[in-house]
């Protein structure tokens, strides 16, 4: 029993170091696949460009990237549960040279090799990613924040969807850095 609960108490703290820090900027909201599809349409995404979804949740987008428009697709995702989720879906899917997620905070990732990015945070999260995607993103990237503008960022083109099919209503604003 003791070294049971030895093993438990070794493997509780591995696990733990290995967990990333930092703060659930969203809570976990899925987009509709319809709006998927749109915000991919929206930033023009094309096959072999290298696209970021930030808080990838159940890994919808990257999914969709990597499915229908045969991107290079890496989500970044704080919730442990939600990573291997959506790991799982893309090994079932056989997306694995294509799809990725990241089991980190997006405030501490590198998006310079990024052509396009997807964002679905809340405002003041947003303003708190600003500075790493100022600090990291080419010029030219391609950058859409769902339903939440990015502060101090003019939009180049604002989409509302009116109904999602689900009787919801959206707003995307397509960014260029």
């Amino acid at each position: 029993m003791r070294l049971r609960l030895s093993l438990i108490a070794i493997l509780s703290c591995t696990l733990f170091a290995q967990q990333p820090t930092g703060e659930k900027l969203a809570p976990y909201y899925p987009t509709p696949q319809s709006i998927v599809e749109r915000m991919l349409d929206l930033v023009q995404l094309k096959p072999g460009e290298k696209m970021f979804d930030l808080g990838s949740g159940d890994g919808r987008i990257v999914i969709m990237a990597a499915q229908k428009y045969r991107a290079d697709a890496t989500g970044v995702e704080l919730d442990q549960d939600l990573v291997e989720s959506s790991t799982a879906k893309i090994r079932q899917l056989g997306l694995e040279k294509t799809a990725h997620i990241i089991y980190g905070d997006i405030l501490k990732q590198n998006y310079a090799s990024a052509d396009v990015i997807t964002v679905y945070l809340l405002p003041d999260s947003n303003l708190k990613l600003r500075p790493v995607l100022d600090g990291s993103l080419k010029k030219g990237t391609r950058i859409v924040a769902h339903d939440f503008e990015i502060g101090g960022w003019t939009p180049v083109k604002t989409v509302t969807i009116a109904d999602d099919g689900e009787g919801r209503s959206h707003t995307l604003f397509l960014y260029i850095h």
